[in-house]
């Protein structure tokens, strides 16, 4: 037999209902990523100094922030940059994989730079070996697998003007 729940009016007895429930459910990891381009219509990738290979800018959120928080939080850190996001392009579930739980991976459109802001981009701290403006060819070449296919359909969802739902970097929608 399940316990009943708490009659609402009674605030401590309801939050202490609802702290019990929520303790129990899945937490899930959350990254946020920027798709940012340079007047030339080249793409930013970043190089990490934490993992192997080149990945969009961005990073994950901290416990209660929002993504879109996050990428703005981790473009100031680790780049300097305040840039008004134009937009979701993606939100990718990565399931499972080695020693990590599941993920919610989002891509934001974070628009086109100006020259004078592409020019002086540099790393800001030292989770950050290099940024650089590349092609979507270039760029593609430089990803690794799972990040390479969630950027590709960024740009798909750039060019079609509403966001694309991944599972592990497919469309499911």
């Amino acid at each position: 037999m399940r316990p009943t729940a708490p009659d609402p009016a009674d605030t401590d007895a309801w939050n202490a209902y609802l702290a019990e429930g929520n303790a129990k459910q899945a937490r899930k990891r959350v990254a946020a990523d920027v798709l940012l381009r340079d007047p030339s219509g080249r793409v930013l990738l970043v190089n990490p100094t934490y993992k192997p290979g080149w990945d969009l800018p961005g990073g994950m959120a901290e416990a209660n922030e929002p993504p879109e928080q996050a990428v703005r939080r981790e473009l100031m850190e680790e780049l300097g940059l305040r840039v008004t996001l134009h937009g979701l392009l993606v939100v990718d579930w990565v399931a499972p994989h080695g020693p990590w739980d599941d993920q919610l991976a989002f891509v934001f459109d974070g628009g086109t730079l100006d020259e004078d802001q592409a020019h002086r981009l540099r790393p800001r701290d030292d989770e950050l070996s290099e940024a650089a403006f590349v092609t979507a060819a270039e760029a593609t070449d430089r990803l690794r697998d799972r990040i390479r296919r969630r950027f590709e359909h960024a740009l798909k969802a750039r060019d079609a003007g509403r966001p694309l739902y991944l599972h592990d970097g497919a469309p499911l929608m």
